[in-house]
């Protein structure tokens, strides 16, 4: 669905022409320009004030009439850029002079072709129903899912949002916690390719944000459910030998709440939900070659059982008529455990050369408080907001390792403890207009990141204990914007502006044996443009343009290896400086009383294009992936959305992104564990998916999906990812006379999601294929109060 303004509330003010004096109990209607039905009507205030509500947007006649005053009528077009309309001060003459009616000719459809963002209602999701936000987000247009990450038309340069806000409940700057967030937590899912400056200017795809369920109705009122699944039920492909059995027919429990008590000026909110899950995380079969003919074959089987408790309460108390002051909190709490292990052979595979069994046992906590004030002046629509946000996440992991080589066994473990916090405040204001409205705001950031990271080698150890210690991440990031809207009847414009200065340090453990400390600032201008024309009633043009930043998230400059797979292991870099982004783009759209065509042609290209490099050092097979800022990367391609209602049976959306990925020639050099340098030639590949969505409306309250998807093969750093397919299915029913919902899906019916990559380095190449777990059978139940 296009986030369009469909209401618009209409204010102004009515004065003496000649006292310039307010006119009290003014009479005011809003009557249509084709036959002048009255659609809506008021009179001023005291202060001569008026204000009228819930007007489409379209053209009209405002009629201002009073007794002692001239009757007057003004032409009104009413568009959908902005949700309020603020018309100049109107000036009634006091000599009773007949005046004749102004004649407008009637244009516009009713929906504005300036397009901020795309709305997904998780409700409406049925093949999704029960699952998580990132399972969600599989059915959005132009979205795909990679690696436990969001790609917006091919790239995972994404800033994910918690109610317009950054979240340590997702990450500043990542995308961690998409798939352990339920949805039925979720009221709906808002998808921006070009974000306007008031938003966050990191994300150079764009940005997710999700909002939470928050109940509104007078009384008390919510609702209850609970979703029930199993995930891999049956085996793909059988263990090397020597391991230990695969997860199968893996429990999923999600019981969820969330209720309001409305009375008077004052509004209680809770959500509560929990996520119990066992999940077959990975299962990945990678098979080396080097150049020296070695060959060394490997599985990476990860049994992961996860418990996600998320809580949010609050009030909304509005002061008074003008204020409102809203308090909030959030808490989270994920305990995962993983038991798995990772043999490696080589063109033998009797007996493994190496056996790599682990445990780990993570506890993540997360806080949120949040203070918001809203003052609205008496002009309709004119706001001021200021806000205040303190977050607090801590990850605290213990990892254990069993090394079993041929004549030897050791126990390893290491210890990782993160704490972050983090302060936002914000000043916004909002002044509708005639024709649009003006938006500007500041806003401050103050971000710390403490790291410690506690080797305990056993004997005969493969850790690198000399590469622990500790680390800190600061930043400091104020920034200011300022947006401009304008519509006609014909025309459409957005002009933004966002000044953004960033100052960021990572200190490091003096005695660590690669890294120093780093840090890097930056005082940049990130502007946005989007120029519309509406050809007629159902077609128009957009033309825009985004600058954007993807600031590297803590992870990628974490200086500590991650042995999450024994060989292949990652590393972070404190010398990694932010990916610019440029954003172009031009869309065609055709709206139709049935259904619509929409087509986009955007082209983004980047500098600094921050990646990871996968490498190795001479007498080691062990290859270590390095984050790194790989140069200049170019992305063309077009998208296309059509949606159509056939009957009241049966509607359906196609939605396809075709598009050329091109990574410049380039070299880096990997400091750890030693100075190596990659170089790498430019890479080419077309790629693209595609999406058909299907929904069925029966009789007696039953409603039916299926998601079928296509993604064709693309380019990564060093290699590419092979092709990949699925087709999800669901039914609901609607009882117990509206207030009751049941459901049943399967995502990945046919179990045909693998993940294929091919990579090559210098002195090596892999392969992998990861049968992680991708279907699930759900069954669920919920209930209105």
């Amino acid at each position: 669905m296009l986030a369009q303004a469909t209401s618009v509330t209409v204010s102004g003010s009515v004065r003496s022409n000649r006292e310039k004096t307010a006119v009290s109990y003014v009479n005011i209607t809003v009557t249509t320009t084709k036959d002048s039905a009255i659609l809506a009507g008021t009179i001023t205030d005291a202060s001569g004030k008026f204000s009228l509500t819930g007007i489409k947007p379209g053209n009209y006649l405002l009629d201002i009439s009073s007794v002692g005053f001239t009757r007057k009528s003004v032409s009104l077009y009413v568009g959908s850029v902005s949700a309020f309309l603020a018309i100049p001060v109107i000036e009634l003459d006091e000599e009773a002079v007949s005046l004749d009616n102004v004649t407008v000719t009637a244009g516009g459809s009713g929906q504005g072709n300036v397009r901020e963002k795309k709305v997904y209602l998780v409700s409406g999701n049925i093949s999704q129903s029960g699952g998580s936000v990132l399972q969600n987000l599989q059915a959005a247009a132009g979205v795909t899912v990679q690696d436990g990450k969001v790609l917006l038309r091919g790239s995972d340069k994404v800033t994910v949002l918690i109610d317009g806000k950054l979240s340590a409940l997702t990450g500043y700057g990542s995308q961690s916690g998409l798939d352990n967030i339920p949805s039925s937590a979720v009221d709906r899912i808002e998808i921006i390719n070009n974000p306007p400056s008031r938003y966050e200017s990191n994300g150079s795809a764009g940005i997710i944000n999700i909002i939470l369920k928050k109940e509104k109705q007078d009384g008390f009122n919510g609702r209850a459910g609970i979703a029930l699944g199993a995930g891999s039920l049956w085996v793909r492909k059988e263990n090397l030998p020597g391991m230990t059995p695969q997860y199968t027919v893996t429990p999923k429990i999600n019981p969820s709440v969330s209720a309001n008590y409305r009375k008077g000026d004052v509004n209680l909110f809770l959500q509560a939900d929990n996520l119990y899950t066992h999940t077959l995380n990975k299962n990945e079969f990678v098979e080396r070659t080097y150049d020296d003919g070695t060959v060394i074959k490997s599985q990476l089987k990860r049994n992961r059982n996860t418990n996600f408790f998320t809580s949010k309460v609050g009030v909304d108390w509005d002061l008074n008529k003008q204020d409102r002051l809203t308090i909030s909190g959030m808490y989270g709490s994920e305990k995962i455990v993983d038991n798995g292990e990772q043999p490696f052979y080589g063109t033998e595979s009797s007996k493994p050369q190496r056996m790599w069994t682990f445990r780990e046992d993570e506890i993540k906590t997360t806080a949120i408080g949040s203070v918001d004030f809203l003052h609205r002046f008496s002009r309709a629509g004119q706001v001021l907001r200021a806000g205040a946000n303190f977050n607090f996440h801590q990850e605290d992991e213990q990892y254990h390792y069993i090394n079993t080589l041929p004549s030897s066994s050791g126990n390893d473990a290491f210890k990782l403890l993160s704490t972050e916090k983090i302060i936002d405040v914000n000043l916004d204001y909002v002044q509708p207009l005639r024709y649009g409205r003006f938006e500007a705001g500041v806003k401050m950031r103050y971000r710390v990141i403490p790291t410690d990271m506690d080797f305990r080698p056993g004997v005969n150890s493969v850790l690198d204990s000399s590469a622990g210690g500790w680390a800190r991440y600061r930043e400091v990031i104020p920034a200011g914007y300022g947006n401009y809207y304008y519509e006609n009847q014909r025309w459409e414009l957005e002009m933004g502006l966002r000044l953004e200065y960033a100052q960021v340090s990572y200190d490091v453990d003096p005695n660590h044996n690669t890294y120093k400390s780093n840090g890097y600032h930056y005082l940049q201008p990130f502007p946005n443009f989007r120029f519309g024309y509406k050809l007629d009633d159902d077609h128009r043009i957009t033309l825009s343009y985004t600058r954007r930043i993807d600031r590297p998230n803590e992870v990628d400059i974490r200086i500590f290896p991650k042995y999450d797979d024994a060989e292949i292991i990652k590393v972070g870099n404190p010398a990694l400086r932010p990916q610019y982004t440029n954003n172009i783009e031009a869309e065609y759209r055709n709206n139709r009383n049935r259904g619509g065509f929409q087509v986009a042609l955007y082209h983004r290209f980047a500098s600094g294009t921050i990646t990871r490099i996968a490498s190795i050092v001479p007498g080691s097979t062990l290859v270590y992936a390095v984050s790194q800022n790989a140069g200049t990367s170019f992305s063309t391609g077009l998208e296309a959305v059509f949606s159509q209602k056939v009957s009241k049976v049966y509607k359906f959306e196609v939605n396809g992104n075709i598009y050329r990925n091109q990574i410049n020639a380039f070299e880096v050099q990997n400091l750890y564990p030693q100075p190596s340098v990659f170089q790498s030639a430019e890479q080419q590949q077309w790629s693209g998916n595609i999406k058909l969505n299907n929904q069925f409306s029966f009789t007696g309250g039953w409603q039916a999906q299926t998601l079928l998807a296509f993604m064709a093969p693309d380019i990564i750093p060093q290699g590419k990812i092979l092709a990949r397919y699925s087709l999800d299915a669901g039914v609901k029913k609607t009882i117990q006379k509206g207030k009751g919902e049941v459901f049943v899906n399967v995502t990945d019916l046919f179990n045909t999601m693998v993940i294929r990559k091919e990579i090559r380095g210098t002195g090596f190449r892999y392969t992998s294929d990861d049968y992680y777990e991708t279907q699930v059978v759900r069954a669920g139940y919920t209930f209105k109060f």
